[in-house]
């Protein structure tokens, strides 16, 4: 499957990681996030999703380790109608524990920088959810597992 990619100002070239099924993204310019502050962080990229597909956006493993900050919405959906040229990527995140001082007329705040090729998250793609029925019943008539989470509790 092919799929058109537009760079913005000079952007990492994204490729697809040897091991995995996810393609890793990078900050597209130098940031500071401020500890207790959110930040819309650029990835550098439009994609052309086809039809019935959707990108699905998420930190990488050591995105908090490295950087302190977390994506505020957990998992980014970007669907197949967000293709127009200007239809950047960004990455929401939320600076939970600041790694740098940073000093602004000599004041210190205490955040994190992102630096623009920072890999700061990772993205796949795939199909949308078909159309689905929802029929309502009162019994499913199958055995109960023991209550949500409870697997591996025993």
């Amino acid at each position: 499957m092919k799929i058109r990619i537009k760079y913005f100002e000079e952007a990492i070239r994204l490729k697809k990681i040897a091991k995995g099924n996810w393609i890793d993204v990078y900050a597209n310019k130098d940031m500071f996030v401020k500890e207790g502050e959110r930040a819309m962080i650029p990835l550098g990229f439009a994609l052309e999703l086809p039809q019935g597909w959707e990108g699905h956006l998420a930190p990488r493993s050591s995105t908090f380790k490295t950087w302190g900050i977390i994506q505020t919405n957990s998992v980014g959906v970007v669907d197949d109608t967000y293709i127009g040229d200007s239809d950047q990527w960004h990455m929401p995140v939320f600076c939970l524990q600041g790694k740098d001082i940073n000093t602004v007329d000599g004041v210190e705040e205490k955040g994190t920088w992102i630096k623009k090729g920072d890999k700061v998250a990772q993205f796949r793609i795939m199909e949308v959810m078909p159309e689905i029925e929802l029929e309502e019943v009162e019994s499913f008539g199958n055995e109960d597992r023991g209550g949500f989470g409870s697997t591996g509790t025993k």
